[in-house]
């Protein structure tokens, strides 16, 4: 089976096609530089541990591992966060479909979603993530919070929507104004995605 290397994705939309909630630098800084550095860290490391194992080197596996687990974990988070947004123009100003039925049964609607989704998203610890997951065994959508890309990750939970909140997200527009950030991440979900990814998980 041939070995294949992490790519940076292509974004959906353009640079500006995310303004004012977010600008193009501030969009092509988190892409091509953040984003990727995830990308190259965990293809080095993968090349590492193919060259020890050419070598017959033994290698620090314990730090190996734990880097990549941050890298890549890193690149796939980002990898779903561009696909959960697009133009204001493009979205609609709430979810509908499967999504919207799941968001009622679990919150009691919309806002309150939002709310507790926002909450969550402003609370987390130093940089990481809010997520919505969905868990299989109970048929429930539930918020987790990741810290930096790879703590506190529940195992098999399936993502939804994910808003990345390392300060290397929003410092060029919002400073650190993290909640202005979140505010401003509702009018770009891309709830077409979200609920197709409900879908999946459920045929």
């Amino acid at each position: 089976m041939e070995k294949k290397p992490y790519v940076l994705p292509q974004l959906g939309f353009g640079y500006k096609e995310l303004e004012p909630f977010i600008s193009e630098a501030q969009l092509q800084l988190h892409h091509q530089k953040h984003h990727a550095a995830y990308v190259n860290g965990a293809n080095t490391i993968l090349e590492t541990l193919d060259k020890n194992r050419r070598e017959g080197v033994d290698g620090d596996l314990k730090a190996l591992s734990k880097a990549f687990s941050f890298n890549a974990a890193g690149h796939l988070l980002h990898s779903l966060f561009w696909e959960n947004l697009a133009p204001a123009a493009k979205t609609a100003p709430k979810p509908e479909g499967l999504f919207a039925k799941a968001v009622d049964a679990e919150f009691g609607g919309f806002e309150r979603f939002k709310k507790e989704f926002s909450q969550t998203a402003i609370t987390t610890e130093g940089s990481g993530w809010a997520a919505l997951v969905y868990c299989r065994q109970t048929n429930r959508p539930l918020l987790m919070q990741i810290e930096k890309h790879n703590t506190n990750v529940i195992p098999m939970f399936r993502v939804l929507l994910v808003l990345d909140v390392w300060e290397h997200a929003y410092y060029l527009d919002y400073k650190n104004d993290r909640a202005k950030f979140v505010e401003g991440f509702w009018n770009i979900v891309n709830w077409t995605e979200v609920n197709a990814r409900l879908e999946a998980i459920l045929k």
